[in-house]
């Protein structure tokens, strides 16, 4: 993410560590935090829910669970309301300083966007959308980049309207980052589908399935639900349809497959439920940026 020319032209640069320049407008405050020398054990806390996303440089994270990550650009990172950050700067330089967004997020606006899913993106089995009460470190995919990218821009502008233009950026900001959420935990962890409903039982059978033909209506035949209703609720919690689910979790199978010097390309995309190359080929490339033979290089190489 760039930080725009009015950026620059606004903000005093008036210590070292932690230099903040910030903008509050009526739902949100949006900090940016300069850091331009090597600093440890640097402290910060704020109010209401935070996001943070790097923009440059590197920040080692301390929080109060005894985790402790590196941050780095591209990434994102939800801390609940009075959550004490403990922060290192090993790699912080005058010339080439560490910086970071941090977004102060209202609780009204948040409960205002969890009370609208609820009520027009249910989840499957009845179970209700809540804000994360933990601390939440993901990856920023495309849609996320460039909202945080817009609202750089936005609250920076000297415009009369930017109050409605961040309110409706936000609101779409928090919807990505719950579907992200939703997709990080059934993606990530293995699930008991007795325990976790039908769309955790439907997860898990297209992961063991993935070298078969799978359709949307096998599938909601599994749910037991209609085939629109089962493919509005799986994008409303996941964030994707079942059909970007099921190539992304081929795609995952397939970058494992590759790592495997006595398995060929053919081999690989059969055994993932592709049933040609060069559709293999386009979607691995779209997914992963390079082509299966690049992938196979860069390991092997």
């Amino acid at each position: 993410m760039q930080l725009p020319e009015s950026f620059f032209k606004q903000r005093r640069l008036e210590t070292l560590v932690e230099n903040q320049t910030s903008y509050t407008l009526e739902n949100a405050a949006l900090h940016v935090f300069e850091t331009h020398k090597q600093a440890e054990h640097v402290l910060l806390q704020f109010d209401n829910p935070v996001l943070a996303s790097m923009l440059k440089g590197k920040k080692i994270m301390h929080l109060k669970d005894h985790r402790s990550f590196d941050f780095l650009p591209g990434e994102s990172l939800i801390l609940p309301s009075d959550e004490l950050m403990c922060i290192d700067f090993p790699e912080a330089r005058e010339n080439s300083p560490t910086r970071c967004l941090a977004m102060a997020i209202s609780d009204d606006l948040i409960k205002e966007v969890i009370t609208f899913m609820n009520d027009k993106m249910p989840k499957c089995d009845q179970r209700e959308w809540s804000f994360l009460d933990y601390n939440f470190h993901f990856t920023n995919d495309i849609g996320i980049h460039q909202i945080l990218q817009r609202l750089l821009f936005l609250f920076t502008e000297a415009h009369p309207s930017k109050d409605y233009f961040v309110n409706n950026m936000l609101k779409e900001l928090i919807i990505r980052i719950m579907q992200t959420n939703s997709n990080k935990i059934y993606t990530e962890k293995t699930m008991d589908s007795s325990k976790d409903g039908r769309l955790s039982y439907i997860i898990e059978y297209i992961r063991k399935n993935l070298e078969k033909s799978i359709s949307v209506m096998e599938l909601s035949k599994k749910a037991y639900m209609s085939e629109s209703n089962f493919h509005r609720v799986f994008k409303n919690e996941l964030g994707m349809s079942p059909v970007d689910f099921i190539n992304n979790e081929r795609i995952k199978l397939a970058s494992s497959l590759l790592q495997d010097p006595n398995l060929k390309i053919k081999e690989v995309f059969m055994r993932c439920g592709f049933e040609n190359r060069s559709y293999f080929n386009r979607l691995f490339k779209r997914i992963k940026n390079v082509s299966p033979r690049e992938y196979q290089k860069k390991i092997f190489k």
